[in-house]
């Protein structure tokens, strides 16, 4: 209804900056925007002009692939415009990606659980996930064997063998299906004499890779270096902010004619003629690339990891990939001799594989991976030469499940899908893990019972928001307004006149969403003996009585947490460890998933359907367990002294104290540590509030100290303290913050102190108000002082058709007036301070 405007807003401490700028710019003939060169920096720098304003005309637009001196003149020696185009994508992105978020999410929190969200792209990636969980749940391994002859030449040592593998019997392929039939192989060959049937040699060659887009620097780092997607964008940037590399958030293999001829130039003089291709190598892109972009490459290839200044040691390793990955592609091929050996013995058919490198080509830069085995280098074997046995070697093995996704093989796929781009698939896989949808354990993604659930639901009432294809059909069609080919509003109405429709639908009571519905049990409740029932939420699976939903009499609130008792595939299992967990699992009785096992107690243990909600089955199994440890993070309580574990609520995880008579808790940040401890509630009956019938609590949060009302959550009214209102209660509020009881009580004009609390730096100031707006005044404590800041002088308005007085120079005070000075303040003898 308001055709996409958006109404954008500077983030809150950044007024001084853009005011900083718009000061600098008054006086400038020409303002030059050198943000990033994709879509994202194409926006910063479209908002930077809206924010500073001005003439239009003096604005340019700069772009460049690599800090270094050369590409920042050339970008400088031809400026352009902003490019709309890519502005109106990346604001079409951004507006489809909310609509998504705020019409969905509040759907999941009635239909299934409270505290859930959804995002365009990142519900398409969980799909993939809770997908392959159902494929592996559902697999059946079935057991198969492999046979192994070590052979060795006759006059030989037999410790000089080559291992051959049996492929065929009569005829047909060998895969015994059990150890009888393994063994009566075995029987046969044991007897049987070996000779060499056939033995072919051929030149082979292997291509170097193309130079590293996003997506494949991100899988090279995860399987060469062990990185993960976000550690590698990390180093990444700060590789190429450094000068070290180019731009890092790419779909195009290009390299420019500069790059190129740098690197043949110094291929020849390190190597030779030899190690240099006739003509450079040409990569082609996927469909859809942006070919203005360049590969990540090195920007100097003559500078080498040993003369990288001031990186740690993990980005001197990527630079190394990078670096290796960038000069071996324009190298020649590696030559090979590939050989393949064919023994026979009674009626089965034995092979081995071998190739020896005749010119190493750019493996002499990039070794290539390879198997070992590949490599061997297998003796002049002779057709009809007979070779003698030195041991059989039989190997069990079980057919394996579809393979778990890491972070580099789920990238990869959602770029064969074409689902996101270069610059949002770091921020999809810490997204999908920050919502509890999936875990990554030993560098194995996990779907969470509740990721399982969701997608469900979402599959069911948004079908096309969780296809594959109409999700890359939108990436595709973003892609077309970033050329100019498309309107981006007509994108967003089109998706939003389909979208909001299904949204309706699935809200509905008759026919819409289905509920998170619980599933009934045997076990009995131990408070009131009705039947529990597996509940699944945000937090895990646990399981809650079935009265909860009586009325309030009658209600009983129990519930059991569940301790997971499943296995997972270690850092370092082999490719089968899946298939053997799987074949300890329970089958369900109704749909022969493979069940989720969870201790109750030391003497039960709860089997689920891996399907469940969907499927209700479930069984008890009955027995001795031990159950695990805790082998977390620990931390001192800060009220008893007891030890605090990290637990998981119903808002998520948390430490609680381990002492019964304690119930002190400490929230988990987003950074993995524990919030510095809270003071206890402080009563302050004297004052009223506002909108309320309720007195104030003086509380401590995450973001600093502030009023609310005492019967929370029932009354929920909050707002900031004076800190006249503070000084009465000063001996009961914690000694930490002793010194905001000294800080200034007005300003200058006789205004009250108002105690804030400022998001980015973490830091209380001080500050006042007149008629909820502010004065401009506040004060900052630094070095153990309160540092004044002066509000603006605010000149009066000259009357209607006056004429303008000169203006008077500026006092002395005047320029300074925005200069921090040190209050003098009596020390509080009655509160102790930490500063």
């Amino acid at each position: 209804e308001h055709e996409w405007a958006a109404n954008y807003e500077i983030l809150p401490g950044k007024e001084k900056v853009v005011s900083e700028l718009r000061r600098l710019a008054k006086d400038a003939d020409q303002i030059f925007l050198a943000t990033d060169l994709d879509r994202e920096g194409e926006a910063i720098a479209w908002h930077l002009r809206e924010a500073i304003g001005g003439d239009e005309s003096c604005y340019r637009r700069v772009v460049f692939n690599e800090i270094t001196k050369k590409a920042i003149q050339e970008a400088f020696e031809h400026p352009g415009e902003i490019d709309m185009a890519m502005v109106n994508a990346q604001q079409a992105r951004r507006f489809l990606d909310r609509v998504v978020g705020f019409m969905v999410s509040p759907l999941l929190w009635a239909k299934v659980a409270r505290g859930l969200s959804a995002g365009r792209v990142q519900s398409v990636a969980v799909r993939l996930i809770v997908e392959r969980e159902k494929e592996i749940r559902a697999f059946i391994p079935e057991e198969y064997w492999e046979l192994f002859a070590d052979l060795s030449e006759a006059g030989k040592p037999a410790t000089e063998f080559v291992k051959f593998q049996v492929t065929k019997e009569a005829g047909e392929a060998f895969r015994p299906s059990s150890q009888a039939q393994a063994d009566a192989a075995l029987a046969k060959l044991q007897v049987a004499t070996y000779t060499v049937k056939s033995r072919e040699d051929r030149p082979t060659q292997t291509r170097p890779a193309a130079p590293f887009i996003t997506s494949t620097l991100q899988q090279a780092a995860s399987t060469r270096l062990g990185f993960g997607v976000k550690k590698t964008m990390m180093l990444a940037q700060r590789l190429y902010e450094a000068g070290y590399i180019t731009y890092m958030r790419t779909d195009s293999t290009n390299l420019s004619n500069d790059a190129v001829a740098n690197c043949r130039d110094w291929i020849e003089s390190e190597f030779g003629k030899r190690y240099l291709p006739e003509v450079p190598r040409v990569y082609s892109s996927k469909s859809g690339a942006q070919e203005a972009h360049e590969a990540i490459r090195p920007s100097d290839v003559t500078v080498k990891t040993t003369s990288i200044a001031g990186m740690e040691r993990d980005a001197e390793r990527l630079y190394e990939l990078i670096w290796r990955q960038f000069v071996a592609c324009q190298m020649p091929n590696a030559d090979y001799t590939s050989t393949a050996v064919v023994v026979v013995a009674a009626d089965m058919d034995l092979r081995v594989r071998g190739r020896i490198l005749r010119f190493d080509g750019f493996t002499r830069v990039q070794p290539p991976a390879s198997r070992k085995e590949e490599e061997a280098v297998l003796p002049e074997y002779q057709v009809g030469q007979v070779l003698s046995l030195t041991e059989l070697d039989p190997v069990q093995h079980f057919t394996k499940p579809p393979p778990r996704f890491g972070e580099a093989s789920l990238v990869r796929e959602l770029e064969k899908k074409g689902i996101g781009r270069p610059s949002t698939y770091a921020a999809i896989i810490t997204t999908i893990q920050d919502r509890g949808y999936v875990n990554l354990q030993n560098k194995r993604f996990y779907a969470n019972k509740i990721g399982d659930v969701v997608t469900s639901r979402l599959v069911e009432n948004f079908p096309n928001l969780l296809d594959y294809g109409f999700t890359a059909e939108l990436e595709e069609e973003l892609d077309q307004v970033s050329g100019g080919q498309r309107d981006w509003k007509k994108v967003l109405t089109e998706f939003y006149q389909d979208f909001s429709g299904k949204v309706e639908k699935a809200s509905g009571e008759d026919g819409g969403m289905r509920a998170n519905d619980p599933t009934m049990t045997d076990i009995p409740c131990p408070l009131c003996g009705r039947e529990m029932q597996i509940r699944t939420a945000s937090t895990g699976v646990f399981l809650g009585c079935s009265g909860y939903n009586l009325p309030p009499k009658e209600r009983c609130k129990q519930t059991i947490n569940l301790i997971s008792g499943d296995e997972v595939v270690s850092v370092n299992g082999d490719e089968e460890e899946e298939s053997r967990i799987l074949l300890t699992k329970h089958r369900c009785g109704r749909c022969h998933t493979a069940m989720d096992s969870y201790l109750i107690d030391s003497e039960r243990k709860l089997h689920v359907c891996g399907n469940n909600p969907d499927c209700d089955g479930s069984e008890v199994e009955r027995g001795l367990y031990k159950i695990k440890g805790y082998d977390g993070p620990v931390l001192e309580c800060d009220k008893c002294g007891a030890e605090m574990q990290l637990k998981t609520g119903r808002f998520g995880k948390y430490f609680g104290c381990t002492s019964e008579e304690c119930k002190n808790t400490r929230k988990l940040l987003r950074s993995g540590e524990a919030a510095p401890p809270k003071m206890d509630p402080v009563q302050m009956p004297e004052l009223q509030c506002r909108k309320v019938d309720d007195t104030y609590v003086l509380r401590d949060g995450a973001a600093g100290i502030f009023l609310a009302a005492s019967q929370f959550p029932k009354n929920r009214e909050t707002r900031a303290p004076y800190l006249d209102e503070l000084l009465p209660h000063q001996n009961e509020i914690d000694p930490k913050y002793g010194f905001l009881m000294r800080a200034p009580a007005q300003d200058p004009e006789g205004n009250r102190s108002l105690i804030k609390f400022g998001r980015k730096t973490k830091e209380h100031f001080v500050m006042t108000e007149v008629d909820d707006k502010p004065t401009g005044w506040r004060a900052d404590f630094v070095d153990g002082k309160w540092l004044e800041e002066a509000a603006p002088v605010r000149k009066p308005k000259p009357k209607a058709k006056a004429k303008a007085k000169p203006k008077a120079k500026a006092k002395p005070k005047a320029k300074v007036a925005a200069r921090k000075t040190p209050v003098k303040t009596d020390p509080e003898p009655s509160l102790a301070s930490e500063d």
